[in-house]
């Protein structure tokens, strides 16, 4: 059987949205839940998406200034102005609101916030960069997207990207859309999906970090 050389970067992506529409529609107790997304997504990766991820970072330093810095654009806007995301601009029926999906009873048990931790630094990172800036970016220059570079530049592919990173954040589509575009060019300066998968980690730890210690649970949709 001949597979599309774009399923390893699309398959944890299509995996990862799909959990998140049988939530809605089939909700599993939270450390079920947690546990199978855990799961079900390292093996997709490890099965299906190993042999196109590159994990080699060539510089770390600022790698991790970037995902710091994106974190502290995400969180920004609302320390700087309380009640600034319940404009109807982000809370309205397209974008959802600003509340977390964590139950509260979830939220004082350590083993759901390991887990939904490991999951946001370990397995989101990766699962989104495959798809955005590993396969998106490149697809939307080219068809044939393996012939396209990483970090090669349109203006079309690299707004898109942007925009639609944007549009997955929900409540939060502004600052989804700076970090979009912060991610990017982070992509164009170093053409390393290495450096793009630990900046995104970096970002993921810091936010988490701070949901758990500020119990700022909205950043967990």
């Amino acid at each position: 059987m001949i597979r599309s050389p774009a399923v390893p970067y699309v398959l944890p992506f299509a995996i990862f949205l799909g959990f998140l529409a049988l939530r809605s529609v089939f909700p599993l107790p939270e450390l079920t839940d947690q546990i199978l997304r855990l799961v079900v997504l390292t093996l997709v990766l490890i099965l299906v998406a190993r042999p196109v991820i590159d994990l080699r970072v060539q510089r770390a330093g600022a790698s991790i200034l970037v995902g710091v810095a994106v974190f502290a654009l995400w969180i920004a806007p609302d320390l700087l102005f309380p009640g600034y995301r319940h404009h109807w601009l982000f809370e309205n029926s397209i974008t959802g609101s600003a509340k977390s999906t964590l139950a509260g009873d979830a939220q004082m048990q350590p083993a759901i916030l390991i887990l939904r931790t490991l999951r946001a630094v370990v397995i989101v990172p990766i699962v989104e960069e495959l798809f955005w800036r590993g396969w998106l970016m490149r697809w939307l220059i080219a068809a044939d997207f393996r012939s396209v570079s990483l970090g090669a530049y349109t203006a079309q592919a690299f707004w898109v990207v942007a925009v639609l990173f944007a549009s997955e954040h929900g409540a939060y589509w502004d600052v989804g859309l700076m970090a979009g575009i912060a991610y990017n060019w982070w992509m164009l300066r170093t053409r390393s999906l290495g450096d793009l998968i630990l900046a995104h980690a970096v970002t993921n730890a810091c936010l988490s970090a701070y949901v758990i210690v500020a119990r700022k649970w909205e950043y967990w949709l």
